[in-house]
Parts: structure tokens; C-alpha cells; sequence
């Protein structure tokens, strides 16, 4: 489901300060889908699911946690940071 991890500056600042994690899925995959695979994979809740498409016709979703869980560490226990 997830086609890779963005690591940008944006990415791991959103991941620090707001708490997502931004990844690229495929084009025809829905926000519930992508909610329950995230929440499945990794053992963690997800408050909110935004996508969009970007310029290279990509589908780029960003996956907000709820508080009890931290995207930074997720990032780093997957040895992404």
C-alpha cells in the first residue's frame, strides 16, 4: 500500500511539530484505506488522513497521529531518521 516514505526538511519538521507522516501511495487508493493500513501496520491510531496529487502525477497522503502516539519516533523505529 505504501509505495515509499517522504524524508524531506517539510516532512520530518511536520513529523516533529504536527505529529504526520507523509507518504506516497498509489493513485487509487482511498483515505480509509490508507487509514487502516497505517493503523494495522504499525501499530498506531490515526486522527486524520489529507491527500493530494502532486505535480509529477503522484498521490502523496499525510497521515496525522493521535497524541499518544509520536510520528518522529515511528520514522526512527522503522530506521528512516
Amino acid at each position: 500500500m505504501i509505495v515509499r516514505f517522504v524524508l524531506t526538511e517539510k516532512s520530518l519538521r511536520l513529523a516533529e511539530r504536527e505529529n504526520k507522516i507523509t507518504i506516497i501511495v498509489p493513485r487509487n487508493a482511498s483515505k480509509k484505506e490508507i487509514r487502516d493500513y497505517v493503523e494495522k501496520t504499525y501499530n498506531v491510531k490515526v486522527e486524520n488522513v489529507n491527500t493530494l496529487i502532486t505535480m509529477t502525477g503522484e498521490k502523496k497522503a499525510y497521515v496525522k497521529l493521535t497524541s499518544e502516539y509520536n510520528a518522529y519516533d515511528l520514522l526512527g523505529r522503522l530506521g528512516l531518521v
